[in-house]
């Protein structure tokens, strides 16, 4: 039995160009009516539940002009003209938003109740690394708890 060839991974599928059914452009020469995804976030505006209407071919494949992009570097181009602004949040779904995160934040911990300005690692330690092994925390990286006065009279 002889060797088997092994697909090479980093190596795209050859398509002639335009056979994904949308225009390419190569970068620097697409039309100022498009955008990518992260340009219309900077613009504080989303697609709108329009699908892309061009590609933006990567670097690499502006030497081979013949060939479509099917890079992982490439971008998918919105057109602006029937963007929509970004739905605001409410102040409801704002205060959910903050309890969830303050859930992954806060150390469990009752001596200790910290909530830091990262995710905590809860599942594989379950509280915070000064409270698992001594490591001290810079001060600057967390919110001190509430005092709880615990008055005798």
């Amino acid at each position: 039995m002889g060797k088997r060839a092994c697909p090479r991974r980093d190596v795209p599928e050859r398509l002639p160009r335009g056979a994904q059914g949308l225009p390419e452009y190569d970068r620097g020469a697409c039309p100022d009516h498009l955008a990518t995804r992260r340009q219309l976030r900077d613009r504080n505006v989303s697609p709108g539940g329009h699908r892309p209407v061009a590609i933006l071919r990567c670097a690499r494949c502006r030497y081979v002009p013949q060939w479509s992009c099917t890079h992982r570097s490439r971008a998918w181009l919105y057109d602006l003209r029937v963007t929509r602004p970004k739905r605001v949040p409410t102040l409801a779904q704002e205060w959910a938003l903050d309890r969830a995160m303050a859930a992954r934040q806060t150390c469990p911990v009752p001596s200790c109740r910290r909530r830091y300005m990262f995710c905590l690692p809860l599942k594989t330690l379950g509280c915070c690394l000064e409270c698992w092994d001594g490591t001290p925390a810079d001060p600057a990286t967390y919110i001190a708890p509430r005092p709880t006065h615990q008055l005798a009279a």
